[in-house]
């Protein structure tokens, strides 16, 4: 075969993979980009909204589609400590780092995961609660140690109310339209979230898009935040008196005669 006659299959060949690679794509929306935290917020829900679009000289899929959705945020350097009984009092000994954690994580999906990816894909794309804190190496994982830090740490989040997973939190309106309500709890913390959308048919991503919301204080919340940021010397002598007035107001109040 000549050097044009390869190259021009190759060509072929290339446009071949794009085109498949292409045949799927995915659009999503939300309600809203911002939650505001009042004195009076105990929790607020948004709603994903999605539609998956197919290429239209494609043929269909002998699977049918699925949707993981996962939303994740803020990041911070996770520690956690485990107790050990001294004599008659209890010490941290043991400790381990996730470094780049998120607070909060869910994770929706039309049904269960299981039936959705196999155990190495969803390890290996950290697909769902327990995978959130592995790493992408299974062999660095059979610590035992490190597994049982990573157990810990997904059972505190998880009591917390942080961390939660829906395996029929996705539903899909028809065969290409889904939704995918998010709750987020009182307890989240304020920062950046983002929200990832995930299309597989036979266990395979086909297609994937990224959205994000914001958690911010509103009110007088957000303005005594941004005091203690912006004037930290101020509302600390600010903080210092009102505790002095509160102790002697009370201490007047409840005198004994």
């Amino acid at each position: 075969m000549s050097l044009f006659a390869r190259l021009a299959a190759l060509l072929v060949l290339l446009a071949a993979g794009a085109g498949v690679a292409r045949a799927e794509t995915l659009i999503a929306a939300m309600s809203s980009h911002q939650i505001l935290i009042t004195s009076n917020y105990t929790g607020s829900q948004l709603t994903v909204f999605g539609v998956v679009e197919r290429d239209g000289r494609t043929v269909a899929r002998g699977d049918p589609y699925d949707i993981v959705v996962t939303a994740r945020g803020p990041r911070r350097m996770l520690l956690v400590r485990e107790k050990e009984r001294l004599g008659p009092i209890w010490i941290n000994r043991t400790q381990r780092r996730f470094p780049d954690s998120s607070l909060f994580l869910t994770v929706a999906s039309n049904r269960p995961l299981s039936e959705i990816v196999s155990p190495e894909t969803a390890r290996r794309e950290r697909v769902g609660l327990e995978n959130a804190h592995k790493t992408r190496d299974a062999a660095l994982d059979l610590d035992t140690t490190t597994a049982r830090f990573s157990d810990g740490l997904l059972r505190i989040l998880s009591e917390k109310g942080l961390y939660s997973a829906e395996e029929r939190g996705v539903t899909f309106l028809s065969s290409t339209v889904f939704s995918a309500p998010i709750e987020v709890p009182a307890t989240a913390p304020t920062g950046s979230y983002e929200i990832e959308i995930v299309l597989y048919a036979g266990g395979v991503p086909l297609a994937r898009q990224t959205t994000n919301f914001e958690v911010v204080k509103s009110g007088m919340e957000q303005r005594l935040a941004a005091g203690a940021h912006e004037l930290p010397l101020v509302y600390g002598l600010v903080t210092v008196l009102m505790a002095l007035l509160l102790g002697w107001l009370a201490s007047v109040v409840f005198r004994r005669d």
